[in-house]
């Protein structure tokens, strides 16, 4: 799922948009509060980790933003400020969620896989098709009870059809919620993942069916044709 970082301190923000990608995110990051309307016009974001104390405006004024916009997106505010006044406001202004600099990474990591959950509209860390199983809390995918030596990229792909069973994910929203704005990628990397994540799941697995010309879909059921 795609992540947007509002944060100006630049050390600050690598670390968090390197730990978040290696949770399995795609994550972009924006330094200044006008940014975040128009990339949220372009994106759709899973999650808004918020700043307070940015350099052109108050996060405050930008979660104000947002929501007078009519935009649902789940937001966290993270900041230094840990006055009950300030924690008040942000939640009153349609904040999800509030969490105090200096903060544990491991915790943020996992208040942001709650958020991601609830705003998809499944709040249960555990999602199954057939015999697989995936434990988005612990990046953890199991077929048939068996731990599946999945990568973080095709981890992500997994989450993207998974939690979609049924349904057509095209490669453009795949692309999306892999990959951030500022990453290299390939022509065909979505195929190359999908293709990887077909042979973890085997004959034995769920398939993955290309649907062309519009993307790909999951569904549980006797492997076929999925080229």
């Amino acid at each position: 799922m795609r992540i947007l970082i509002v944060e100006d301190d630049a050390a600050l923000a690598r670390g968090i948009v390197s730990a978040l990608r290696l949770s399995g995110f795609a994550v972009d990051r924006a330094a200044r509060g006008a940014e975040v309307l128009p990339w949220l016009r372009q994106e759709s974001y899973a999650l808004v980790v918020l700043d307070l104390g940015l350099p052109d405006r108050s996060g405050f004024d930008v979660l104000r933003e947002i929501r007078r916009a009519g935009m649902t997106v789940p937001v966290m505010i993270l900041t230094a400020r840990a006055a009950v006044a300030d924690r008040v406001t942000g939640l009153d202004l349609g904040a999800d969620d509030y969490l105090a600099k200096p903060f544990d990474p491991a915790e943020l990591e996992a208040r942001v896989r709650a958020l991601v959950r609830r705003g998809s509209g499944q709040p249960d860390p555990i999602l199954t098709c057939a015999d697989l199983v995936f434990d988005r809390s612990g990046q953890v995918a199991t077929l048939a009870g068996r731990v599946l030596p999945l990568r973080k990229r095709e981890m992500a792909i997994l989450e993207s059809l998974i939690t979609r069973v049924g349904r057509v994910v095209s490669k453009e929203r795949l692309t999306a919620e892999v990959f951030g704005f500022d990453e290299e990628i390939t022509p065909n990397a979505v195929e190359v993942y999908v293709a990887r994540l077909r042979r973890h799941l085997g004959e034995t697995g769920p398939r993955i069916v290309t649907m062309r010309g519009l993307g790909y879909l999951m569904e549980p059921g006797p492997p076929g044709d999925t080229r």
